[in-house]
């Protein structure tokens, strides 16, 4: 097999995953030039927490929870993540190759605000901000102050094989 073949193959395969990732979540774009790991940590929010995405991007917040907290959701296969204005609340993923996640930080994003608060152009411009101390931060955050998880949905039991 030529490099080329090689690219070829694999843009085919990631293509095909793409068109997977749109037929079972038509509301997001999966674009590979940028948005896809994006799209990939909003489905992920959308389905293991209370949040509910908007149809339409928004500049600051991807989605609303039930009980009307504004949620910007990030998603990385690195060590860090980003924003640009302060969120109201912020949850961010770690992905790994495997299709797992780790969730990195559950909480009010001026938590993550107060502890760069010093830092040039936060708030103004994307900055990105390590896993490791965003881990350490969503820590502190307390339960209250956190976006849910959904409940699990529990097999029903009524005697019906």
């Amino acid at each position: 097999m030529t490099k080329h073949q090689a690219i070829s193959e694999a843009l085919d395969l990631i293509f095909q995953g793409i068109g997977r990732l749109k037929e079972a979540f038509p509301t997001r774009k999966f674009t590979i030039d940028g948005r896809l790991v994006g799209d990939i940590g909003e489905i992920i929010a959308e389905l293991e927490y209370d949040v509910t995405l908007h149809v339409v991007s928004q500049p600051r917040h991807d989605g609303r929870t039930s009980d009307g907290r504004d949620v910007q959701i990030k998603a990385t296969f690195k060590d860090s993540l980003t924003f640009v204005r302060v969120p109201d609340y912020y949850l961010g993923f770690k992905l790994y190759d495997d299709g797992t996640y780790e969730e990195v930080f559950n909480g009010p994003g001026k938590l993550i605000y107060d502890r760069y608060q010093g830092r040039k152009n936060i708030g103004d411009k994307l900055l990105s901000f390590p896993i490791a101390e965003l881990r350490r931060l969503s820590k502190q955050v307390e339960q209250n102050e956190r976006i849910p998880k959904r409940e699990a949905k529990k097999p029903r039991d009524d005697g019906k094989k």
